[in-house]
Parts: C-alpha cells; sequence; structure tokens
C-alpha cells in the first residue's frame, strides 16, 4: 500500500491542434471555373478530467505526466469540415483538487461521481476559402490554419472524502482501532510511523449506510512546517465530519495524554483555523495497560473542556461498541443537518461518461500586430516577436491571398517606420520569417536629396 498510494502529482495537458482549412474550387464538367469550396478544419479534442469511484490514488499519472487530445483533421473539397479531434478524458480518484501549477488557481474540486473539468480545451479548427468569398472577392486564395490547443500544467492532490478523521500521535493505536470497528486491514507495528499512507474503513451503521474512516498518520509536533510525515496527510483532515481524537493512557514513559491532545490540535489550528469547529469525540485508548487514576484524570480533564469522552482498549475491545453507537449517531445527525440546508446542485450518476461540447479556443486575426526590430550586423536587421510567430501560425502562407493577408497586417503594424526607427538605411538586409528583403523607403531619398541641396548651398 505504502508503495501504490500516490495523492499529489504534476501532469501536462493540452488541447488537440485546430485542423487547417483548404483551398479549394469547384471543378465539374461543364463548370470549369467554379466558385471556391474548401471547407475548414475540424476543432482539436479537449481533455477532461473525471472524478470515478473506482480509483483509489493518483499512481497512473506517477508514470505518465503528458496527456495530450487529437487534434482536427483538415478540411476538404466541397465545403467539408474535417473531422473534429477525439477529446482524452482522465479519470481521477473522488475527492480531487485540480490547481494550475503556475498560477496556483483553483480549477475544479471533484467530490461526486461523474464530475467534470475541462482542463485544456482545443484549438479551432481554420477557415477554407470558401467562407472569405464575397461579391468583390469571387475567387480568393486564402486558408487559415488550425488554432493551437490550450496546454496547462497541473497539481492533482487528493483530499480524501471521510466521514470521521482519525487522528492522533504515532503509535497510540490508530490502526488497531480502525482494524477493529471497520474492514480495514491497516498495517499494525509497536514502533512510530508504521503506518505511512491514509488508511480508509468503512464501518456499517445499523442503517445500512456505510461511514467512512481515515486514519492520519504522521502528525507530531510541527507538522504544519513539515515535520514527521503530517504536511504530506494534513489536507486529508479539511473534508472530515467529524474527528475521533485518540490518546495513549497507558503507564508508558512516552505517555502524556493532555499534552499530546494540545500539540496535535495546535498543528491542525496552524494548518486551518476552520478545523475547530469540527465535531469531536475522545478515545482514550490503552486502558489495559493503564490505572484507574490516570484514566480518571485525563477523562475529567477533558469532560471539563466540554469533549465527548470514551474509554476503551483497541486491544482488547473493551468501551468500542459504546464509541461506535456514539460515532454513527454524530454522523448521521450530520449528514441529516447538511441533506436539509443544501441547496447547492449535485451532479447526477445517471450519465457519468456523457460529456458535453465545449467552445474550441479562438482568436481573431488582428489587422496589426507588435513587432520587435534585432540588430544582427551593422547593415542587417530580423523582424521578430511572439505576434508575428502566432500571425504565422494563423494564415497558410504557401496560397497568395494568405501571404497579401499577411503582408497588409505587416504594413499596417508599421514595420518601415520601426526599421528607419532602429537606424536602418536604403539597401540594407531585413530578414522577415527566413526571407531576406533589401531595404528601400523613398523617405530616406527625400532626406538624402534634402542634405545634398542643403550642401550645395553651403559650398555657394
Amino acid at each position: 500500500m505504502e508503495q501504490t498510494f500516490v495523492d499529489r502529482v504534476k501532469i501536462t495537458v493540452r488541447g488537440g491542434k485546430g485542423g487547417d482549412g483548404i483551398v479549394s474550387f469547384r471543378r465539374e464538367r461543364g463548370i470549369p471555373f467554379g466558385g471556391p469550396n474548401g471547407g475548414n478544419g475540424g476543432n482539436g479534442g479537449n481533455v477532461f478530467l473525471v472524478a470515478s469511484p473506482a480509483l483509489r490514488t493518483l499512481l497512473p499519472f506517477k508514470f505518465q505526466q503528458h496527456f495530450f487530445a487529437s487534434n482536427g483533421e483538415p478540411g476538404r473539397s466541397s465545403d467539408q469540415t474535417g473531422a473534429s479531434g477525439k477529446d482524452t478524458v482522465l479519470e481521477v480518484p473522488l475527492g480531487t483538487v485540480v490547481f494550475d501549477s503556475e498560477t496556483e488557481e483553483l480549477l475544479s474540486d471533484l467530490t461526486a461521481k461523474g464530475q467534470y473539468v475541462c482542463v485544456a480545451r482545443g484549438g479551432r479548427g481554420g477557415r477554407g476559402n470558401s467562407v472569405f468569398s464575397s461579391s468583390t472577392f469571387q475567387a480568393p486564395k486564402i486558408a487559415e490554419k488550425g488554432f493551437l490547443g490550450e496546454e496547462r500544467k497541473l497539481l492533482l492532490e487528493i483530499k480524501l472524502l471521510a466521514d470521521v478523521g482519525l487522528v492522533g500521535f504515532p503509535n497510540v493505536g490508530k490502526s488497531t482501532l480502525i482494524t477493529k470497528i471497520s474492514n480495514s486491514r491497516a498495517k499494525i507495528g509497536d514502533f512510530p510511523f508504521t503506518t505511512l499512507v491514509p488508511n480508509l474503513g468503512v464501518l456499517k451503521s445499523p442503517s445500512g449506510d456505510g461511514i467512512i474512516i481515515a486514519d492520519i498518520p504522521g502528525l507530531i509536533e510541527g507538522s504544519h512546517k513539515g515535520a514527521g510525515l503530517g504536511h504530506y496527510f494534513l489536507r486529508h483532515v479539511e473534508r472530515t465530519t467529524l474527528f475521533l481524537h485518540l490518546l495513549d493512557v497507558s503507564l508508558s514513559e512516552r505517555s502524556d495524554p493532555i499534552a499530546d491532545y494540545e500539540t496535535i490540535w495546535k498543528e491542525l489550528i496552524a494548518y486551518n483555523p476552520l478545523l475547530k469547529e469540527k465535531e469531536e469525540i475522545v478515545a482514550l485508548n490503552k486502558a489495559d495497560l493503564s490505572i484507574p487514576e490516570v484514566i480518571e484524570e485525563a477523562k475529567a480533564h477533558f469532560q471539563r473542556l466540554g469533549k465527548t469522552v470514551f474509554v476503551i482498549s483497541a486491544l482488547t475491545g473493551e468501551g468500542i461498541d459504546e464509541l461506535v453507537k456514539e460515532i454513527v449517531r454524530k454522523v448521521q445527525a450530520t449528514r441529516a443537518a447538511s441533506q436539509e440546508g443544501s441547496d447547492s446542485f449535485s451532479f447526477t450518476e445517471s450519465e457519468p461518461n456523457k460529456i458535453p461540447k465545449v467552445a474550441p479556443l479562438w482568436q481573431p486575426i488582428p489587422d496589426r500586430i507588435s513587432l520587435e526590430i534585432e540588430k544582427l550586423a551593422p547593415d542587417r536587421y530580423l523582424v521578430t516577436g511572439k505576434a508575428l510567430d502566432d500571425l504565422s501560425r494563423r494564415l497558410d502562407l504557401r496560397y497568395p491571398d494568405s501571404f497579401k493577408k499577411f503582408m497588409d497586417i505587416i504594413e499596417n503594424s508599421r514595420l518601415n517606420a520601426l526599421l528607419i526607427k532602429r537606424g536602418v538605411q536604403n539597401g540594407d538586409t531585413v530578414v522577415l520569417m527566413d526571407q531576406e528583403y533589401s531595404f528601400f523607403d523613398y523617405s530616406l531619398c527625400e532626406e538624402e536629396e534634402h542634405e545634398e541641396s542643403d550642401d550645395q548651398i553651403t559650398d555657394v
């Protein structure tokens, strides 16, 4: 179990690229010069996460961290749109919290069977030349490439969905207790940190409902700062409705139930102050290894704090039945109150695999873009910039009208003015999209002629 329970992973997801639009014209017998009929590309696939009760761990994502949806297919002639890319659907355990690992934005909290979230949208398919046809532009040779899909780096964390959180110092008997009262088969040993992963057990109530109990390991002083194993598992206590706080009242040297209680609660509150509002039962364990005076002193102390206290022995079974009855009573009362006051939407389980359509990612091609000029040599300049790269990925420059539109956008972006401001002279080499051009601008000629005329006047 220690090798297979993984509750925190980072993955990369990417939606599919949209298919490219195409340039095509109707060519049939008797219609030698038909109009444009190039179809649009299909949309790229999306990446979804779906909550599944069949999974208990994020282990599969430990071995594969990159997940990509399929690209859309190119358009076809006769105005046929290319097929859309297939969605990628990843199943995750119930209780998975999804973050954007770069912005730390909370994307979703998947707590119900079939609940889904789209974590990477596919790009929209590029438009074919039939879209650009008009009364004044009857034979367009222009097409767009498909839009790139969304790419994200995600952090997935499991927060266990349990009714009861079993907390306490290492080696106080938590694993023995959860094995005694539920169907859990936790590892048991007489040394600290025997339990290295959260153990889940199901306690059957008289009504037949299952009450999930989570044994939260590794809590010691300094856990919220990373001491012991607590910093890995403290998040699992957040969803529990009831704390079962197990304390050691045996006569061993390390037994100090009152100090242990205060230390654990100090750690819980330091991690999340809202945890103090949860219901709590205190169980004084290992009564078979103690004496009445020690037990009564500890019991009286916690009763003065207003806590419900039980004296038990997880090993012999003393007091276990009464403890179980109280756990069932409190959990059922909490569930009833929660159902009465809940108006929130709940996902149905009837069609957990039905994923709705999501609008593809797309932005219109701008009329002008931001350009950057890099000086490579005294007479050689490079036109560059992210916006330029994006534009070249949007237009299929193999077609003449696509190239014309590309150059119109470059001209609207005042490339010549930027080059002149950077110090470019007529005859200098300008590199644009791996093509070399010899720069020429009439305004520079006029300036040179004006300077020559000034020199002549000065000579006279």
